[in-house]
């Protein structure tokens, strides 16, 4: 197939990107580069990659770009709510904009599949699951927007959208904003942190299983079309206290305080069910202690703390 990337050199697209290389398809990334990253420059020899340096905003590149895809991935976000909070109208731009422009522009054959984001559930009820179903009650800018785009989405042909639970792993195009990469770099590099509003819960998925969840949306796509689906580790809704708790295992050094003054930016908390997306035979490969120890692993080479969105 040929496909599209959008936001393909970022954190999850520079781990999907070889994977589609792989599985012999044509692929066109469209980056702005915005983080001075380098992630996909070992690819750079493969005939069937063609990298372009520009903005997922850009109208008339776009149009240019899509004419002969049989499948777009839109990556290119602004992910997160601290980084929304911080650049709120380009966040609308690219987070909500910039799909609704690729959506007016693609033919009703082509294959959009979306990474969305579980932060739409907000707040959830305690020990009630959030499904597909569950009325979406996001608490910051980043989740109103990605539920609108959402939304969007899903009223045109040949569209699925994932619901990503919290991400976690490492990357070619590393974040160290994300809870369980920065909770494991505080533990590695400080040996504490002070938590705030302990209690929260969220869910978890690797970043190879968010790859292996579009992969498995390309070759189930004809079965999974005009769906939502949650994507993340079905035994592993925690809160950030017991999050630490895990690590605590790995890293023995490792202190976590509850502070019971101040609260978290991140207003999230709920658990979430993923028993739709198992249905069609998608089964994560890896745990959340398997993402520990890797990432334990990879800050033995990661020397700065620069890697974040916001």
């Amino acid at each position: 197939m040929n496909i599209l990337v959008t936001g393909g050199a970022g954190y999850i697209g520079s781990m999907l990107v070889p994977e589609l290389l792989q599985r012999n398809h044509t692929i066109t990334v469209l980056d702005n580069f915005r983080y001075h990253q380098t992630s996909l420059m070992d690819l750079c020899h493969h005939k069937h990659l063609k990298i372009i340096r520009g903005d997922s905003r850009d109208r008339e590149l776009i149009k240019k770009l899509i004419k002969d895809q049989d499948c777009i991935f839109p990556l290119a976000c602004l992910t997160g709510a601290p980084i929304c909070d911080k650049y709120p109208r380009e966040a609308k731009e690219i987070n909500l904009d910039a799909i609704q422009i690729l959506l007016e522009l693609k033919s009703p054959s082509q294959r959009v599949i979306l990474p969305n984001t579980n932060s739409g559930y907000g707040i959830g009820e305690k020990d009630i699951y959030c499904s597909e179903q569950t009325p979406l009650k996001p608490v910051s800018l980043y989740g109103r927007l990605k539920v609108e785009a959402e939304t969007i989405l899903l009223s045109h042909e040949n569209t699925i959208s994932f619901r990503l639970a919290t991400v976690f792993g490492m990357s070619p195009r590393m974040r160290l904003d994300l809870l369980v990469n920065e909770f494991v770099y505080r533990a590695v590099k400080d040996g504490f942190i002070v938590l705030f509003e302990a209690h929260f819960k969220r869910n978890y998925i690797h970043i190879r299983d968010v790859v292996k969840a579009f992969l498995h949306g390309l070759e189930h796509f004809e079965e999974m079309k005009g769906q939502v689906y949650n994507v993340g580790l079905s035994n592993t809704n925690l809160s950030k206290l017991e999050l630490c708790q895990t690590i605590q295992k790995y890293v023995p050094k490792f202190v976590f305080v509850e502070q019971k003054i101040g609260e978290d930016p991140d207003q999230r908390n709920y658990i979430v069910s993923n028993e739709k997306i198992e249905k069609t035979d998608y089964k994560p490969n890896y745990s959340l202690d398997d993402g520990i120890q890797e990432l334990i692993q990879g800050y033995e080479i990661l020397a700065t703390p620069y890697f974040r969105n916001a």
